[in-house]
């Protein structure tokens, strides 16, 4: 496949690109699930194209085929650096690369089984199992259960000089049960609707153990049905799950994207209100909050050797004793704020897709607490997990989720199952309320698996692991 990509890495050089690269990628990913005892989708594709970018007198261009051969390689560089010459002559301001050095290297995904060599028969007898452990209850009106994988083969070549091989491998799966009674429908999903997703391969199945966690699934929809409404008014949460790694995506990961921070965002999703005035100044945590993007994280749904730049994967603090320490960047907006280099951020969802900046793994880091002991140090809260609805303002500062389900804490104990719980805050109010994070042993990844930025739109996948966290004073309703 290098042999091919110089041709397009020559073709640039050659006619003056002040920088490009090319990106050959190979992909297969298989989706299934199953609904109410029937087979609900079943898919299994392979593409193979590539994409090229040119950088010329500060203009970008960008283009892709899917037609694999060295004339079409050679033609699309060249439609490639027409682009980025047009652009060059109508751009508002230079684009320039922060720094970066060339790399030749080879790196995968750690895998103990492919699971494109699982038979797609034994895959669905799996959902099948869990969805009949799911319907085992006629209040169950709904059962629904999913499995994905995808694997990436990917050759980066650049103008630099860097010849990086990459095979990345992720997976996923979930279940969820809906319940129905008298005016009343509640749902309960496992591991949560989105979140049961890592970097890893068939072996994940095992690890999420999907048909032992069924029929309490099952059970906690059921007992929705009859439990008490969520009651309101200002109380201590704790979060934990995919609900805490939804507070960490929405409230720090994408308002710490650098394209969102310098208004690249704004006319789609928004921008940020971590402006880069309040870089290593801005309180937005209390002193245990310590947020860590890492590009290195075992498992991680963004982990890999190299990001769409070339640029090697990283480990750095957004948010360090509760203060901004950093951003998620690529090489073209670190320069615009002076960074030494890119954090490796850069992302594409596709060969066809030019890359963008993209949340990187990010991690609450954990504390001290042993979980018993933060409960017991609540007079009046809330335990919340799953999340079911959420909302965040184009500044990612105002926002309001819904779980799935609470379980009341009332004197230090925990009660009762509550229904429909909401919880609302402002994002810096909110993240400086945290007095306490469990120790290290309840840390977990969670992974997100349908991020979606950018115009034209691009799915992105990342994890987000934590510990439960505690929130005091928080505003609660139904």
């Amino acid at each position: 496949m290098f042999t091919l990509a110089r041709k397009a890495v020559e073709m640039l050089e050659s006619r003056k690109a002040e920088f490009g690269d090319i990106r050959i990628i190979e992909e297969r990913s298989q989706e299934m699930s199953v609904k109410s005892s029937r087979l609900s989708s079943l898919s299994d594709n392979v593409s193979l194209g590539f994409g090229i970018r040119a950088l010329y007198k500060g203009g970008w261009g960008f283009a892709s085929s899917s037609e694999l051969n060295a004339r079409e390689i050679e033609r699309t560089a060249s439609l490639a650096l027409e682009i980025a010459k047009a652009s060059s002559e109508i751009k508002n301001k230079r684009t320039t690369l922060a720094p970066e050095p060339a790399y030749k290297d080879v790196w995968q995904t750690p895998v103990l089984k492919d699971p494109f060599s699982v038979p797609v028969e034994e895959k669905l007898n799996t959902l099948f199992a869990v969805d009949r452990i799911l319907a085992a209850d006629k209040r169950i009106k709904s059962s629904f259960s999913r499995m994905f994988f995808v694997k990436t083969r990917k050759w980066y070549a650049s103008t630099a000089g860097s010849e990086i091989e990459q095979a990345l491998v992720c997976g996923g799966a979930a279940c969820k049960a809906m319940a129905a009674g008298k005016n009343e429908v509640q749902q309960k999903s496992y591991p949560g609707e989105y979140s049961g997703a890592l970097s890893m391969g068939y072996e994940l199945i095992d690890y999420l153990k999907l048909t032992e966690n069924a029929g309490k699934t099952r059970e906690e929809a059921i007992a929705l049905l009859t439990a008490p409404q969520c009651p309101s008014g200002e109380m201590d949460i704790i979060l934990s799950g995919d609900q805490l790694a939804l507070q960490i995506h929405e409230s720090a990961g994408h308002a710490s994207e650098l394209d969102r921070v310098l208004g690249y965002e704004e006319s789609y999703a928004g921008s940020s209100f971590l402006t880069t005035e309040k870089l290593g100044k801005f309180k937005y945590g209390s002193e245990i909050v310590n947020l860590v993007a890492d590009g290195t994280l075992p498992g991680g749904l963004a982990t890999q050797g190299y990001d769409d730049d070339g640029v090697r994967s990283q480990r750095w603090h957004i948010v360090k004793n509760g203060v901004l320490s950093g951003y998620m960047t690529n090489r073209e907006f670190a320069k615009e704020i002076d960074m030494d280099r890119s954090r490796a951020c850069n992302r594409a969802d596709s060969f066809s897709s030019i890359p963008i900046t993209r949340i990187c793994n990010l991690s609450l880091m954990p504390g001290s607490w042993e979980y018993a002991d933060m409960i017991k140090g609540v007079k009046r809260g809330i335990i919340l997990e799953n999340n079911k609805s959420w909302s965040i303002d184009q500044k990612r500062l105002n926002f309001q989720f819904g779980c799935e389900s609470g379980r009341l804490v009332e004197n230090g104990k925990v009660t009762k199952l509550v229904k429909n719980p909401v919880y609302q805050g402002i994002t810096p109010q909110f993240w400086n309320s945290c007095d306490a994070i469990a120790s290290h042993k309840y840390w977990k990844l969670h992974g997100v698996s349908n991020c979606g930025k950018g115009q034209p739109g691009q799915l992105a996948r990342m994890c987000h692991a934590s510990s439960p966290a505690r929130f005091r004073k928080v505003r609660v309703c139904m």
